[in-house]
């Protein structure tokens, strides 16, 4: 039986699984299949360019538009949800979940902490999933500036060439 016929009750009836979903990878949908595992009803927030610019110093390289549409179209996410303001609990109440989930990365980090404590506060449990370390939007990012830096002149070329 399909996973949406299934009886079988999750532990979440909502989950939201929020980031920017730039260049997705491997590790992206690691966390959506995880999530959506985990829970009934799986709503991906995807992070504006402007959100994602204050929180990282940089705007995503695949505009918003672009990204909210592949990641709508992942089979374990029900519904796309455009996250434009930094408080996550403005986000939930707006969405309504019950568990967020996050990679581990933020396990035990100032900004995970918080990100507990606030959640407690509504009752809101805080999932975290195995951060997929050999892949990652940063890593994918430095290897297209690399490849889109112009390659120095070899000395021996450079001397036949005067």
């Amino acid at each position: 039986m399909s996973e949406a016929g299934s009886s079988v009750r999750k532990p979440y009836r909502v989950g939201y699984a929020p980031g920017a979903y730039d260049l997705f990878h491997i590790g992206h949908l690691n966390i959506l299949r995880h999530a959506r595992s985990q829970c009934d009803y799986l709503v991906a927030g995807v992070v504006s360019d402007e959100m994602a610019e204050l929180a990282k110093g940089r705007r995503p390289m695949i505009p918003l538009v672009e990204r909210l549409e592949i990641v709508r179209s992942v089979k374990y996410v029900d519904a796309a949800f455009v996250e434009t303001v930094p408080d996550k609990l403005e986000t939930w109440k707006q969405v309504r979940f019950d568990v967020i989930f996050k990679g581990d990365d933020w396990r035990g980090t100032p900004k995970g902490d918080k990100l507990e404590a606030d959640f407690a506060t509504v009752g809101v449990d805080v999932v975290y999933f195995p951060y997929t370390v050999h892949t990652s939007s940063t890593q994918l990012r430095r290897a297209l500036d690399a490849l889109s830096q112009p390659l120095a002149a070899e000395p021996s070329l450079t001397a036949e060439l005067r």
